[in-house]
């Protein structure tokens, strides 16, 4: 598969995710604004784990229409999924401690699997940091973009088989 394929097909596979994150608040009981904090966690992390591999992809595809290719396409397109990734971090990071220990506490089970993608995030990140600074490898870029529509497809199966929290911690 050619790279200008494989980022449009994540690209649609990306945007079918965001629009699922809207399925999920069309057929929610309540209005958005009525969620629990945690609930609200969940929408944005499978928002933003749909939206970076859509920005990437579309990075990727504008910079492969480049005649002749640049030699370092897919460094640029690391540097940029980077850009995307710490920007998320820092708002996911501020919407994660507005949950307080007690919402954490509520996250269950599920705060071990929140932590172990967050790991992976980092050990993905780094791998992009190496395709940026060494490499310049398509696969070591589109293993990122992989990893980011993993976690929203997780977060998806996530926020439809898990009843909504009633706390409002």
């Amino acid at each position: 598969m050619e790279p200008g394929e494989a980022l449009s097909a994540a690209a649609q596979i990306a945007v079918a995710l965001a629009g699922f994150a809207g399925v999920v608040v069309a057929f929610r009981s309540k209005a958005l604004h009525d969620w629990s904090p945690v609930d609200k966690f969940r929408l944005s992390n499978l928002l933003g784990n749909s939206l970076i591999p859509f920005f990437g992809c579309l990075f990727g595809m504008l910079l492969v229409t480049i005649k002749p290719t640049p030699i370092s396409i897919w460094r640029w397109c690391s540097g940029f999924l980077l850009l995307l990734g710490f920007v998320s971090a820092f708002l996911g990071r501020r919407r994660f401690s507005e949950l307080g220990p007690a919402g954490i506490k509520n996250l269950g089970a599920y705060r071990y699997v929140f932590y172990m993608t967050g790991v992976l995030g980092i050990a993905a990140g780094l791998l992009q940091v190496y395709n940026a600074l060494f490499s310049g490898v398509f696969w070591f870029f589109y293993s990122g973009i992989i990893f980011q529509l993993a976690v929203c497809a997780l977060q998806f199966a996530r926020m439809i088989f898990q009843p909504p929290h009633t706390n409002k911690t």
